[in-house]
């Protein structure tokens, strides 16, 4: 048996706001629109696991901090460099900010290329490139 996510719950604070920013992002990537609620979404993907976003009427606070316990970032991957630029070039329509602009797309090192993008509720993502060989 191999080990993987089978998927991955976001509470978040709204829901409209969180399909547009999540929904976006992770359809760009090839992930399938999956079951839909009045309070919540799926996305389904390419290898089965899949992402939630609920707004739930159970949740504590009304923000997500990056920089509490818990969560800090999520990281996907997306087909190569230029799918990594072009949702960077996309990014700010649907609700993302880049991050380490200056440091821009190699934040996380030299041989990293990815994009760490931020949105209106506080949730990272990073889209990474696979290596070149």
């Amino acid at each position: 048996m191999v080990a993987a996510v089978h998927h991955v719950e976001l509470w978040v604070p709204e829901l409209s706001r969180a399909l547009n920013c999540w929904g976006w992002v992770l359809n760009r990537l090839g992930w399938k629109d999956g079951d839909s609620w009045p309070g919540g979404m799926t996305w389904i993907a390419p290898d089965g696991s899949y992402l939630v976003v609920e707004q739930s009427p159970a949740m504590s606070a009304d923000e997500h901090d990056r920089m509490r316990p818990g969560m800090n970032h999520l990281a996907l991957t997306a087909a190569g460099r230029a799918e990594v630029d072009a949702i960077v070039a996309e990014a700010a329509h649907h609700g993302w900010t880049l991050m380490f602009a200056d440091r821009h797309p190699y934040a996380g090192g030299p041989q990293h290329y990815a994009a760490f993008l931020h949105n209106t509720d506080g949730y990272e993502l990073e889209i990474v490139a696979p290596t070149e060989a």
